[in-house]
């Protein structure tokens, strides 16, 4: 039986003067890097996360770099599958540790919707830190054991990736999303994966990387099909559908679009993975709204911002991007007044989200609305959102 070291044992010896730490792998480390072995895969993913915990300025202040999102798709589609994750340390690993980092996983996933990444994050990556490292360093479990710790690990890796990415950290999301997808490359959990890169692809196009967008969803489309998740393969469609609106490209969008409805009606329902079940008609339709919010057409606009609007009611950071929506789908239109109810109900919302996306979304509404500043509607918008004014 083979022993992994213990990490967090590690790091108090150097600290102590007992053993001499490792070199430092520079500032651009850790996570950029899509590890090649599970060993190395353990490594980078726990001093990511140790280091995240620490709040080290280097992982806070890193940039996004498309050469590292690209590498990581890339090496996720050709790497081949090598032997199973299996382990000999001191700690058995069991089905109750697992189940309660994907019990873990859902109940941070919840808070997230609700009140925005900032509430939340601290205590996502300081339980990665204290509660799943030691079982990937130190944890004793076979191949099936293995793959179900390398996937619930990745899950919640991803949602700590997703939190930093709303609180416009993208740097730091990157990494957690590269390794997050190389922990579903070691479950050998297709679909996860393909999650995992229509999630980067989300953040390509908010970043403005609609090039690099496209890639990764593209990316996600094959991982989609292999896995067999007709909802994920919507879901990729309509993130290339969006980059191909950042572009200008209506042609390709719509095709994209139409691509995302015809995997989306093959949907299963209860066959397919918890982890994709927020993406129902209501999330679709916000995409859609996304795409023609951005090539300027307002009457398409509203009408799909409307439809996102039927969501669940749990989901208060994404009703209040889809109200955004909705208002600069109205401004577009010429309706003044149904632009400012919009609104005022996005802006209401903002104020209880810890979420940079959120206020970024509200400063998006404050520059469409400029140029109507002295209208009356516009002024009484201003007065009721206070704080929040355009």
């Amino acid at each position: 039986m083979t022993h992994r070291p213990d990490h967090s044992l590690r790091r108090l010896m150097a600290e102590a003067g007992l053993i001499r730490p490792r070199p430092s792998r520079g500032a651009d480390a850790p996570g950029q890097e899509f590890p090649h072995t599970w060993q190395e895969a353990i490594t980078t993913v726990t001093e990511l996360w140790h280091g995240d915990v620490e709040r080290r300025r280097f992982l806070l202040d890193s940039a996004f770099a498309v050469g590292a999102g690209s590498t990581g798709a890339l090496r996720w589609l050709t790497l081949p599958q090598e032997s199973a994750p299996v382990a000999g340390g001191h700690r058995r690993v069991g089905t109750a540790d697992i189940a309660a980092i994907r019990e873990v996983t859902r109940s941070f996933g919840e808070l997230d919707n609700r009140f925005g990444g900032g509430r939340i994050r601290p205590a996502v990556v300081k339980y990665l830190d204290t509660a799943v490292a030691p079982l990937l360093s130190d944890g004793s479990y076979g191949e099936a054991t293995g793959r179900a710790l390398a996937s619930a690990a990745a899950e919640l890796t991803r949602l700590a990736g997703w939190m930093a990415y709303d609180l416009e950290r993208h740097g730091l999301a990157q990494r957690y999303l590269i390794q997050a997808l190389r922990l579903a490359r070691e479950a050998g959990d297709h679909g996860l994966g393909g999650e995992i890169l229509a999630g980067m692809s989300h953040q390509a196009v908010y970043v403005g990387q609609p090039a690099h967008a496209l890639d990764l969803a593209r990316a996600a489309q094959l991982s989609a099909r292999r896995a067999g998740i007709f909802t994920l393969l919507a879901e990729a469609h309509v993130m290339e559908a969006h980059a191909h609106a950042v572009k200008g490209d209506r042609t390709a969008c719509a095709a994209s679009l139409h691509e995302a409805e015809l995997a989306f009606d093959r949907r299963r329902g209860g066959d397919e993975p918890g982890w994709i079940s927020y993406f129902d008609e209501a999330y679709l339709a916000a995409k859609f709204a996304h795409c023609f919010r951005d090539l300027g057409d307002g009457p398409a606009t509203v009408r799909h911002a409307t439809r996102s609007l039927d969501m669940d009611g749990r989901y208060v950071r994404g009703r209040m991007f889809n109200l955004s929506l909705l208002a600069a789908g109205w401004l577009r239109s010429g309706d003044l007044e149904q632009a400012c109810s919009a609104a005022g109900e996005a802006l209401e919302l903002s104020r209880d989200l810890q979420s940079a996306r959120s206020r970024s979304y509200a400063d998006d509404l404050r520059r469409r609305f400029a140029p109507f500043a002295g209208e009356a509607a516009v002024k009484e918008l201003g007065e009721r959102a206070g704080s929040a004014a355009v």
